[in-house]
């Protein structure tokens, strides 16, 4: 039984379509015109094709394209040696076809199309008993052809090598690496702020959102609801991609507003705010200049939405969108220690190594169901591409761009938690690196954890880059950037002797025990100027005194960064008391005493 099972699964194997771009070079017999290459597509498993132009011969086209060559009388009187024939598509089988091309002696085969370009398919028996190229050609390139250089032609089929290296590698890797440090540094810079603050309501303009701190539960979670949908895109793929298109217009857009708040604030026009009502949202009376923001932005994911396949310009807007979706997840999501960074990237890391090896040993086509997912099925009758990647147009110089305008693809998942190609994985390096950043400025350690982390994922992603390369096949980049970003955090922690601390994420300033003072009614004891600032009275009864509304702010942010930097400054226990003698004990009344 298990023979049967592994012959089934080898003749699926063997059986399965090898489609690839090639070209046929067309020039006229009389000569004069200069010659023109054209897109043809073909399954290399009838034959290869050659690489070099240069090494094939040009042969004369047979024009039998008003036949489609599925019976003995479709052939033509003479026979077909030394030259290359051209029929219709339909009504029989391409072995069929090429079985009957190649009795009459045709040196390749070309079937015209007026439909989509399908690889020429067929089985492991078949292939093994035809030796000669088998490639389709669309119609409407073959009306070029007869209207460029008549229907007496000189044509020859190549396949050239795409490049190995291609440039747009670099911008592609500067958008992910900036993407990742931009990011973490302003996830970071956000969060401590958060933490120096008192917690109180400034109005709606001035509230921040909170952000969502992750537990293993939901790591756990969270990984199951990613193989869950990497699957079932898998399955039902043309029916899923527009939920996830949705999905991504709708976090673009909510992105794109969160990236440009902080700078449109700032501008001195548009800050009326719109009349009382009971509208949701609205009720809150945002400014003018915020709906406008909101507006555009919306515009924007709707202008990719309708044009997101426009290979000319569409993937510049796609790019755009897909950097600020992954800032806005950075700033949104928080992980509160390195355990929970842990966690996270070693399950993600055995999800991706399993979806992108493991899987093509379980399906019946033998592709990766990451990869496929990634690149969109071959079968798939929309012919969508999953939004959740950064795409950038290979520089290079290649004949098969007439094919098709091929795009290197960097997944979200390689910002936000590193795994190539996958939309699920919305996390880290990008949130270690904004962990990272918060423990710099916890330890007040010259953001050597941020930087240090930020070139480890460089490094990550440029193995990434050379495996890609080497390999030519989709590569989990999890693979290398966990070893990366995790060796490196830990290896600086031990070298400063904190790794304790860094574990655990302890010591931020919403950690610092805030009690309570009240005034005993002998007198004022002493004060200590080795305590914490928070717990003495002068700091207690600073932060409970009401200030002006313009500058209530500062000098109440100023206060609470002090606090927060009495534990690790020795300059914190000298300006203590400094600040305990601007406000006396005395001034605090408690019920049942007089001042």
């Amino acid at each position: 039984m298990a023979a049967a099972r592994l012959a089934a699964a080898l003749l699926l194997l063997a059986a399965q379509v090898a489609c690839e771009f090639g070209l046929l070079h067309v020039v006229s017999q009389s000569g004069g015109i200069r010659g023109r290459d054209y897109c043809i597509l073909y399954n290399s498993q009838w034959a290869h094709l050659p690489r070099d132009l240069s090494k094939v011969s040009l042969l004369k086209l047979r024009d039998l394209s008003s036949t489609q060559l599925c019976s003995y009388l479709d052939l033509p009187v003479e026979d077909l040696t030394n030259q290359i024939a051209l029929v219709a598509r339909g009504n029989c089988t391409f072995y069929e076809k090429v079985r009957l091309a190649q009795g009459s002696g045709a040196h390749a085969l070309l079937i015209v199309s007026k439909e989509k370009l399908v690889p020429p398919g067929g089985n492991k028996t078949q292939y093994e008993e035809i030796s000669i190229p088998v490639a389709l050609l669309s119609h409407r390139d073959l009306q070029d052809i007869f209207r460029r250089f008549g229907r007496a032609v000189m044509v020859a089929l190549y396949a050239p090598s795409e490049p190995v290296m291609d440039y747009n590698m670099v911008i592609i890797f500067i958008m992910a690496v900036g993407t990742v440090a931009l990011g973490g540094y302003w996830a970071g810079s956000r969060d401590v702020k958060k933490y120096m603050k008192h917690k109180r309501d400034d109005g709606p303009e001035k509230q921040e959102d909170e952000a969502v701190d992750v537990t293993p539960v939901m790591i756990c979670v969270f990984v199951v609801m990613c193989c869950v949908m990497l699957v079932l895109l898998y399955y039902f793929y043309d029916h899923l991609v527009y939920v996830i298109i949705g999905i991504f217009c709708l976090a673009s857009s909510t992105g794109l507003y969160s990236c440009l708040a902080p700078c449109v604030r700032k501008l001195p026009f548009c800050t009326c705010r719109i009349p009382d009502n009971n509208l949701p949202y609205f009720h809150k009376r945002p400014q003018a200049r915020m709906l406008l923001l909101a507006l555009f932005c919306v515009a924007v994911t709707v202008v990719w939405g309708v044009f997101r396949n426009e290979d000319q310009w569409a993937w510049v807007l796609q790019d755009v969108l897909g950097i600020v979706f992954c800032l806005y997840m950075l700033k949104t999501i928080r992980l509160p220690t390195f355990k929970a960074c842990t966690l996270l990237l070693l399950v993600l890391f055995i999800y991706d190594v399993f979806f992108v090896f493991i899987t093509p040993f379980l399906t019946k086509s033998g592709n990766s169901i990451m990869v496929e997912v990634a690149t969109g099925p071959s079968n798939s009758s929309t012919h969508e591409k999953l939004p959740m990647v950064l795409k950038v147009p290979r520089l290079n110089t290649s004949p098969l761009s007439l094919c098709d305008r091929p795009f290197s693809l960097l997944g979200f998942g390689d910002i936000l938690v590193p795994a190539t190609h996958n939309f699920g994985d919305s996390v880290p390096p990008g949130l270690l690196v904004a962990y990272c950043h918060r423990f710099d400025i916890q330890v007040q350690s010259s953001r050597i954890y941020f930087v240090a982390c930020t070139i480890a994922y460089g490094l990550g992603l440029l193995v990434t880059f050379v495996a890609l390369v080497l390999m030519q096949r989709g590569q989990p980049a999890l693979l290398y950037l966990v070893p990366c970003t995790l060796m490196t955090s830990c290896t600086v922690a031990l070298w400063r002797r904190e790794l304790g601390a860094f574990w655990t994420g302890s010591g931020f300033a919403k950690d610092v025990p805030q009690t309570s003072w009240a005034p005993a009614e002998g007198p004022a004891p002493p004060m200590d100027s080795d305590a914490p600032l928070s717990q003495q009275p002068a700091g207690e009864d600073l932060a409970k005194r009401p200030l002006p509304t313009e500058e209530a702010g500062l000098p109440e942010e100023a206060g609470v960064a002090d606090s927060a930097g009495d534990r690790h400054s020795p300059m914190a226990s000298t300006s203590s008391p400094t600040d305990g003698d601007q406000v006396q004990p005395s001034s605090v009344l408690q019920p049942g005493t007089s001042a």
